[in-house]
C-alpha cells in the first residue's frame, strides 16, 4: 500500500466534502501540489469562489504546496482587489468608461505579488490570506485569522491581523525539518515512515536521509 491515490477527486469513500484540491481546481492561475486537501461544510466547489479578485488581466497566482490542509471558508484576497492608496481618491474611475477611460494613464494599481502557501501548512476555518503573503512550510494559521504579512516556517499565527503565537519547534529542529523536506520524498518512503512523521523525534527522519 502506498496511501491514497493523489489523482482521486474524493479520497474518502462515500464523503464528497473533502477533496484532493488539485483535482477540482479549474483556474490555471491556481496551482496546487499533491495530497493537499480542502474540506468544505457544503460543497468543495466553493474553494474557487473563495479565491477573490483573481482576474486574468492582473496575472497573479495562488500557489499551494503539497500535503496542505485547508478548512472550509478560507479566503484568498488577490491583487485584483487593490485600489490606489497614494492618490487623493481610491475610486476606480477608469473601469466605468464613458469619458473616464483615461483616469489611470501613467498609473498602475498596487501589485503585491502572488500568494504562496508552502508545504504541510494547516489553514483553519474562515481564515483570510491577503495578496503577496508567503506562508512557510509547516505553519499553522488559526481559525478566523487575517494574514497580512509573511508567516515563518513552523510557526503558529492567529488574530486580526495575524501575529505569531509561538514556534512549533526549536529553531534547530525547524532548520533540520526544512533541510529534510519530507514532502518531496517518494510516496513509498513517506508511507513506510508514517510513524516517524506523526511522532516528534526529528532525528528519526534524519537517520533516513
Amino acid at each position: 500500500m502506498t496511501g491514497p491515490n493523489k489523482d482521486e477527486k474524493f479520497p474518502l469513500e462515500h464523503y464528497n466534502r473533502l477533496c484532493f484540491l488539485k483535482n477540482i481546481v479549474k483556474n490555471p492561475n491556481i496551482l496546487v501540489g499533491d495530497y493537499t486537501y480542502y474540506d468544505d461544510f457544503e460543497n468543495v466547489e466553493n474553494f474557487e469562489k473563495n479565491v477573490k479578485y483573481l482576474f486574468d488581466f492582473v496575472g497573479d497566482k495562488l500557489i499551494i504546496g503539497k500535503f496542505c490542509m485547508i478548512a472550509s471558508d478560507v479566503k484568498f484576497i488577490m491583487n485584483g482587489a487593490n485600489h490606489l492608496t497614494d492618490s487623493l481618491s481610491t475610486y476606480p474611475f477608469s473601469i466605468f468608461g464613458n469619458g473616464w477611460e483615461k483616469a489611470m494613464e501613467g498609473k498602475t494599481y498596487p501589485q503585491k505579488g502572488d500568494i504562496n502557501i508552502d508545504n504541510d501548512v494547516w489553514i483553519g476555518y474562515n481564515a483570510t490570506i491577503m495578496a503577496g503573503v508567503t506562508i512557510g512550510d509547516g505553519a499553522i494559521i488559526a481559525t478566523n485569522s487575517t494574514v497580512i504579512k509573511d508567516v515563518e516556517p513552523y510557526s503558529i499565527v492567529g488574530g486580526n491581523p495575524a501575529r505569531e503565537i509561538k514556534k512549533r519547534f526549536s529553531d534547530k529542529t525547524i532548520a533540520k525539518l526544512l533541510k529534510i523536506q519530507w514532502w518531496n520524498w517518494d510516496i513509498e518512503k513517506i508511507t513506510a515512515n508514517l510513524q516517524h512523521l506523526t511522532g516528534n523525534n526529528v532525528e528519526k527522519l534524519i537517520d533516513l536521509e
